[in-house]
């Protein structure tokens, strides 16, 4: 250790939880290196919606993604992230669906949480016309960033820092205690944190086998939006409700068998139909979800075309005009929600197993730090 205050951390993983430790570091005085592999980031922490969505978590993750919020905040502040509180909608549009909402806000709704009617969820929406949309919950804490620059300017902002290297296109061969070995050198740190989502497994193959880390293949969209939408909130839709912790409960069982009965191709495709409202115009869409050793890289045009029928009937569209298509990739388990570990002494390892790493990333490198 180089002081009993400064120590040399090096980070495996320039997504948004390498970096999230990386911004931690800094903040409590340490002296950072970041190595990824690419030539920037291009996986998880760019292929998703941007939303942190903490009002739809319980337990744990709720309690980081609480504590992440104000951090993304100050990240607005200090390194210019495109981010801004949207909040989120979650639209019903049939009685199962409003059940869930009622249900929600009757138990656990969460601070500034409130019932719309249908002519208000159109209202905020901004739809001209007649909405299948019956009623919503707009939950008004939630944020909605820029996945495409938010991670970037993360890592300006790290490499910018006095005390503070981001290396990109350099590959870790090898972690162990003390040291970072790469294809252009070995990196000396006091402390080394492995984040490399999905692909720990090929630095610690036991512990990925251990934590059950499996790769979730996504297809997601970018399509203009079919009218003006400002910047409104995230939404949320019925299959969102299957998802997410804060929905869960008998009204949710029931919407499960519902959708089993009438609207199977969903449930088939493990969809979770939701958007965010971007500051072009266009409206992030998606996703499907599905799990593999390796996924393959194919994605199945009928799987997209389900989503785009399901958000035509929320938006009341005829047609999408689709910019940009692209397979999302990131860590999943049914056995823990964040792989947690010390594989060696003064290394540790975290992943983000089920989905939410931009939600409560910045939370995670937070704690981490915290503790060592």
């Amino acid at each position: 250790m180089t002081s009993t205050q400064t120590r040399r951390i090096a980070i495996v993983g320039a997504g948004i939880v390498g970096l999230a430790h990386a911004v931690a570091a800094l903040d409590a005085g340490h002296r950072v290196t970041v190595v990824e592999q690419d030539a920037a980031a291009v996986l998880a922490s760019v292929r998703n919606f941007g939303h942190v969505g903490a009002s739809v978590q319980t337990g744990e993750l709720r309690e980081l993604a609480l504590e992440a919020l104000p951090i993304w905040m100050s990240l607005v502040e200090r390194a210019g992230v495109e981010a801004r509180r949207s909040g989120t909608l979650v639209a019903a549009r049939t009685a199962a669906e409003e059940a869930v909402l009622d249900e929600l806000l009757a138990a656990r709704a969460p601070e500034g949480a409130r019932l719309l009617g249908a002519a208000e969820a159109a209202d905020v929406l901004h739809l001209g016309g007649p909405s299948r949309i019956r009623a919503a919950a707009l939950l008004p804490g939630d944020i909605t960033a820029d996945p495409r620059t938010a991670v970037a300017r993360i890592a300006a902002w790290v490499a910018a820092h006095e005390r503070g290297e981001v290396r990109f296109g350099e590959t870790v061969t090898g972690v162990g205690t003390g040291r970072v070995e790469t294809n252009r050198g070995g990196i000396e740190a006091d402390h080394v944190v492995v984040a490399a989502g999905h692909l720990v497994g090929r630095l610690f193959p036991e512990l990925a086998e251990r934590g059950g880390v499996r790769e979730c293949s996504l297809q997601m969209l970018r399509v203009r939006a079919p009218h003006p939408m400002g910047l409104g909130p995230a939404v949320l839709t019925g299959t969102s409700m299957l998802r997410y912790g804060a929905f869960a409960g008998p009204a949710a069982e029931a919407l499960r068998g519902e959708l089993r009965e009438t609207r199977p191709e969903l449930l088939e495709i493990d969809a979770n139909v939701m958007l965010t409202q971007q500051a072009d115009g266009t409206l992030l869409v998606g996703d499907t979800h599905a799990a593999f050793d390796s996924a393959p890289p194919f994605m199945d045009e009928r799987w997209s075309r389900i989503l785009l029928d399901d958000l035509a009937d929320l938006l009341g569209a005829e047609r999408f005009d689709v910019l940009e298509r692209w397979q999302g990739l990131y860590a999943t388990s049914d056995r823990q929600d964040v792989l947690r570990a010390e594989p060696l002494p003064g290394v540790t390892a975290v992943s983000v197993t089920t989905g939410v790493g931009m939600t409560v990333g910045l939370a995670l490198g937070a704690r981490t730090v915290a503790a060592l």
